[in-house]
């Protein structure tokens, strides 16, 4: 697969409201995975943290690059037969009804061949999504939402029944239509960009996007150009806005791919490694 150079930064907190974070992450180029966990006493710690380990075994392992959906249809199913075993584990030890479930969202760097005939191949992002956890795109300081919720809210926007502001403070907004776990529909959404039209992506599960809203995220992206920064300006802006559930941010900048940077690339490795100790 062509060498392509990431910088990343992820964050995650607790929030104000809830007592146990059921977020997980993974940051392990190039697989990037938010899963927000869902089911409260049901443990969706558990099954987020399993998406987790499915795709840090995907990471670890590698992938063929030129059939990128198989990689990641094969992992999700190998997490909800995961969940699926942790429920029924639970039911027989007497824990009537357990489903734990989780939302995914996941992007990968995969080769896409261009052309009809077999010609080259070029690196783009292959991004997934299942649930209400989203996947943005920041490009030329526009900031653009590529996954589509899978909620009840979204449905009716989809409809014409209600507007996007009115499913901001919809009754029903946290109910989701697809996720892992349960008997729901499994079957996520995929989603191809090029490298150089997604200069910046940001993972975030619904405790940032229900806290603020697009606006106050794109201004955080466009004036942090360090993505360790951004990550954590993003999930302290939803926590400070009231932090009423977990609030997670991976942010990904393709930087082998994007000459006109807003700064520069040497510069940007050389804070990376000051933040990690590598220089004095």
């Amino acid at each position: 697969m062509t060498d392509v150079e990431l910088h990343h930064g992820a964050a995650s907190d607790v929030g104000l409201v809830r007592e146990i974070n059921e977020d997980a992450f993974l940051v392990a180029p190039p697989v990037f995975v938010v899963a927000d966990g869902m089911g409260g006493h049901d443990r969706g710690d558990v099954a987020s943290r399993i998406v987790v380990e499915e795709f840090s075994a995907l990471a670890e392992s590698g992938y063929d690059a030129l059939r990128g959906p198989e990689a990641i249809a094969a992992t999700l199913r190998s997490c909800q037969d995961r969940i699926a075993e942790y429920d029924a584990a639970q039911r027989a030890a007497g824990a009537q009804d357990f489903a734990a479930g989780t939302t995914a969202v996941v992007a990968l760097v995969v080769e896409q061949t261009q052309g009809d005939l077999g010609g080259p191949t070029e690196p783009m992002w292959l991004l997934a999504n299942l649930g209400d956890s989203r996947i943005y795109r920041y490009n030329d300081t526009v900031l653009e939402q590529v996954s589509v919720d899978h909620s009840v809210v979204q449905e009716l926007v989809d409809a014409g029944t209600i507007s996007l502001a009115d499913a901001a403070v919809h009754p029903e907004r946290h109910i989701i239509t697809r996720a892992l776990g349960g008997s729901g529909s499994t079957e996520a959404d995929f989603f191809v960009l090029p490298l150089a039209g997604a200069e910046r992506l940001l993972l975030c599960s619904d405790g940032v996007s229900g806290m603020i809203d697009d606006d106050r995220i794109a201004e955080i992206l466009g004036r942090t150009s360090d993505p360790r920064d951004a990550a954590d300006r993003v999930v302290a802006a939803a926590v400070a806005a009231g932090g009423r559930d977990n609030a997670t941010a991976v942010v990904v900048d393709v930087v082998g791919l994007v000459p006109d940077r807003p700064y520069d690339s040497d510069a940007q490795r050389m804070s990376l490694e000051q933040k990690l100790g590598a220089l004095p």
